[in-house]
């Protein structure tokens, strides 16, 4: 119901770079500037304590808007699709009527917008940052996308000293946190030869459920950086691993 109600929306709204439009942002809602006015996106937000949301200060009338800290949140994309989203309002206070015991009714976007029915307002960390992002959520990803088998490659060579492995690091943890259980992966470190990060799993991939996962970072964490890196036998070993599982699939098929 609620796809049907977006869909419906953004034909009824052609793309317009040039939009001019407020919204009711989850961040600046009831938040004042110096001289005591509404800060822009913010405005007036009526919030009240309801026990049925955990006892926090909601607004069963209007969803809220989230926008990830690292994007601009007058974005002409943004602006368009929060303007379409809007009539997801109606569907969202029609199901919480219909039915009482619904919780939390939301919206992803894959333009990086987040609507969420009750309204209620977010607060950032310490550092002022929100990386929330929707698209990166589990349930986002898995209804965006059909089950993946994946062969991540990480660089060790001595190129890659300190800082740059670290990254490197955070960086498959962070591919390996899209993956769900039905997914399957493996990785490799490469250098002058290639290394399975897991070596009793040479030429395989293994489900992405939570065990193997954190399994993994375990052995990321091992890795360190020397010699040479030969980027062409890691992509080699890759795509003959994608190959041969795909291949087992098709004859599984038949």
């Amino acid at each position: 119901r609620l796809v049907e109600a977006a869909e419906e929306a953004h034909h009824q709204h052609e793309d317009n770079p040039d939009l001019q439009y407020e919204y009711f942002n989850a961040v600046l809602i009831n938040e004042v500037n110096e001289e005591g006015n509404s800060v822009e996106l913010g405005g007036e937000f009526l919030l009240e304590p309801n026990d049925h949301f955990n006892n926090l200060s909601v607004n069963l009338s209007l969803s809220v808007v989230q926008v990830p800290t690292n994007m601009y949140n007058k974005d002409p994309d943004i602006v368009n699709g929060v303007y379409w989203s809007e009539a997801l309002n109606k569907v969202f206070v029609e199901n919480f009527e219909r039915d009482p015991t619904l919780i939390w009714q939301y919206f992803g976007s894959a333009k990086g917008f987040f609507r969420q029915y009750p309204g209620v307002k977010w607060h950032p960390d310490e550092h002022g940052v929100i990386g929330f992002d929707c698209r990166n959520r589990k349930w986002y990803i898995q209804a965006a996308t059909s089950p993946k088998d994946v062969v991540i490659l990480v660089d060790v060579s001595g190129s890659m000293k300190g800082l740059r492995l670290t990254i490197a690091r955070q960086t498959v943890s962070s591919i390996l946190d899209t993956l769900g259980d039905d997914d399957f992966f493996n990785i490799i470190a490469y250098n002058q030869e290639i290394h399975y990060v897991e070596p009793c799993l040479n030429g395989t991939l293994v489900r992405a459920d939570t065990t193997n996962k954190d399994h993994f970072r375990e052995h990321l964490d091992k890795l360190f950086a020397k010699g040479i890196g030969l980027l062409g036998e890691a992509l080699t070993e890759a795509f003959t691993i994608l190959n041969d599982v795909s291949f087992t699939a098709v004859s599984y098929d038949h």
